[in-house]
């Protein structure tokens, strides 16, 4: 999913929910912070997005936008509508969450999550996609692995999930080195 793929999306699922306010989690978030991401951490091919004052409208973003709609066939790419309780992140991410608005969105607000909340999620979610992705995060040296750690302080999951986590994080440091975070 390229940037003004993802504007469309906010731009649709806007239109179809009559909110302005969306909240874009997963992999396709990096559109926010980097617009220009490298390909391979473009290689999804649906948003996950949501209406933070009506998440009650997932169901219908999911209908009109996502998998085997009209919309992904015409299009080639999906909305999946998600809940606030989809990703676990790491406490203050709304505080950190990055706008895309401009004509493409048609006035609509994608709130977008930050590398490293992405990062701190698909570590707590730990399946194989996700490991990929925070791979090529530390590839591209997009992570700093001091705010990495902190980030994952601050996320909430049980014991044997940290461990996992703790574990992954420092293979993934010693593999793809020191990290060199991108401003």
């Amino acid at each position: 999913m390229t940037r003004t793929e993802l504007e469309h999306v906010i731009r649709a699922v806007a239109a179809i929910t009559n909110e302005n306010e969306l909240i874009v989690i997963g992999s396709q978030a990096i559109l926010g912070q980097y617009p220009n991401a490298p390909d391979k951490l473009l290689v999804s091919k649906e948003a996950d997005i949501y209406a933070p004052a009506r998440p009650d409208l997932s169901d219908l973003i999911d209908g009109a936008l996502g998998e085997l709609s009209r919309f992904e066939a015409t299009f080639g790419y999906r909305a999946d509508g998600v809940g606030p309780g989809t990703a676990t992140l790491p406490d203050g991410w709304k505080d950190r969450l990055i706008p895309i608005v401009n004509e493409n969105t048609n006035g609509a607000t994608g709130w977008c999550l930050e590398c490293h909340d992405i990062a701190a999620a698909k570590y707590v979610a730990g399946r194989e996609k996700d490991l990929r992705y925070i791979a090529d995060l530390w590839d591209e040296a997009m992570i700093d692995p001091e705010i990495m750690a902190q980030r994952l302080q601050r996320t909430p999951m049980s014991d044997e999930v940290r461990r996992r986590v703790e574990v992954r994080m420092r293979q993934d440091q010693a593999r793809y080195g020191p990290g060199r975070a991108r401003a």
